[in-house]
């Protein structure tokens, strides 16, 4: 699929960098006008005679007036990222100075770019798939290492691979099939059945792996919710400062000191943590303030991906315990037991505790201590080892949705085989599977799909 396929044959131009004051800022020019506009404006050589991959530096004229010096990076075609001639304007980081340059480009027909064009060109041009340019949105939004190791992979083609490999050997055997359809009336099997049956189990087993790498994916991209919450005066505020190493949560021994919901991040082995403090939940309060905060505490307890069930280890027994731990089981909450003030208790009580309680962990948070036994079971409940972001991790909702359709098509494909259905038949469930193989990457696709998956990108890029 090319750019002049879909009729994009203009040239566009966008500011690359963020908007405001900064030391530079730099204009993406992209398209087939792109050095004759450029030559127009920058008279201190002729731009057409200089090679590809080159620097530059000059004024840039509108007539008589200099709008700026400036740094040009000439790429021409199809050495550069969107597959077209491609200049990149550096000039001083004035908002003033970038809007007179972009101004004097658009006056020589140059349109603004649209949100993700720059990189909706580059997939249209072969210079990278669907699933290679998405990954470009996830690496400028990452904020861990674990985000952009696991964009950088996909960007790279690590996903790409695995996915390529697994269609080539499905088209073959489509092929084997198809032919198979030309020689109906000869009763004849190309394909033999029992090697697809091989390579269809093959595919359904790493299909899987994909599948369930979204957990871990989705773990990496958007983080994990956390909710501490308990009793007031349990000492969740003091738990969230500790974990976060500094005071972001008032603390008092006033119970319903939080009223509301105090959400921090915290970064722990590359994942993020997002914290949340609710407020103390108890039964019966006349104060119409903290019965609102209590109720949506109750609300990001059911919302979380994790619960710390924080409680004074002094003022709870174990019956009352394995009751609250068990309506959170009952409700199917992932939940952590975090005994708190255990400086004040003997080991003994702790040995009961830990001879009912398997998800329990003992700590002095006033103290800072057992806050990084917390940590620690964070992650592994998270991630439940250590994160490998050399393999494929799936992090994007519309390949997951692909993987569970292309699942479903090989199901549907073994069913046939076991079934010893005809070939026509057989060959639609492969058609099918090859169908949700292509989505991802982009080999088939559409161009309102594309419209609406690269208008989330941010515009420069």
């Amino acid at each position: 699929m090319s750019g002049q396929l879909m009729g994009w044959d203009d040239t566009i131009v966008a500011l690359a960098t963020p908007p405001g004051i900064g030391a530079i800022g730099v204009i993406r020019v992209s398209g087939k006008k792109t050095f004759d506009v450029m030559n127009e404006l920058f008279p201190s050589k002729d731009l057409h005679q200089q090679a590809t991959h080159t620097i530059h530096v000059g004024f840039l004229k509108e007539g008589e007036q200099v709008l700026d010096e400036v740094v040009l990076s000439l790429f021409r075609n199809p050495k550069s990222y969107t597959g077209e001639d491609v200049i990149e304007i550096s000039c001083h980081g004035s908002p003033f100075i970038q809007q007179q340059v972009m101004a004097a480009i658009t006056s020589r027909g140059v349109r603004l770019a649209k949100p993700g064009e720059f990189t909706q060109r580059a997939f249209l041009n072969g210079k990278l798939d669907l699933a290679q340019a998405e990954a470009v949105a996830d690496l400028i939004a990452s904020n861990t290492a674990a985000s952009q190791k696991a964009a950088m992979h996909t960007m790279r083609g690590g996903f790409s691979n695995d996915l390529q490999a697994l269609r080539e050997q499905l088209i073959s055997f489509s092929a084997m099939i198809e032919l198979e359809l030309d020689f109906s009336q000869e009763d004849v099997e190309f394909a033999d059945r029992t090697a697809l049956n091989n390579l269809i189990h093959t595919l359904s087993m790493a299909t899987h792996r994909l599948l369930h790498s979204f957990r871990l994916g989705n773990v990496i991209k958007n983080g994990v919710q956390v909710a501490i919450i308990g009793k007031p005066n349990a000492g969740k505020s003091t738990l969230l400062n500790a974990l976060l190493n500094e005071n972001r949560a008032i603390v008092s021994d006033i119970a319903g000191t939080t009223r509301d919901t105090v959400e921090e991040v915290l970064n722990i082995d590359g994942i993020l943590f997002r914290l949340i403090d609710t407020a103390g939940i108890r039964e019966h309060t006349q104060d119409l303030v903290e019965s609102i905060g209590i109720e949506k505490s109750l609300e990001k307890m059911r919302a979380a991906d994790i619960v710390l069930y924080l409680f004074d280890i002094n003022e709870i027994t174990p019956e009352q315990l394995q009751q609250i731990s068990g309506d959170l089981t009952r409700e199917d909450i992932n939940h952590l037991l975090v005994a708190n003030k255990c400086d004040l208790q003997s080991e003994a009580l702790q040995q009961q505790f830990s001879a009912l309680f398997s998800n329990i962990i003992f700590i002095a948070a006033r103290d800072n201590r057992g806050i990084d036994l917390v940590k620690q079971e964070l992650v592994a409940r998270t991630i439940g080892g250590q994160v490998n972001t050399e393999s494929t991790i799936v992090t994007n909702a519309r390949h997951y949705d692909a993987l569970l359709k292309l699942a479903g098509a090989l199901d549907d494909v073994q069913l046939g085989l076991d079934q010893k259905v005809p070939g026509d038949l057989l060959a639609l469930d492969i058609r099918q599977a090859l169908h949700y193989l292509g989505t991802i990457t982009g080999q088939i696709t559409n161009e309102d799909q594309l419209d609406f998956i690269f208008s989330k990108f941010c515009i420069g890029k």
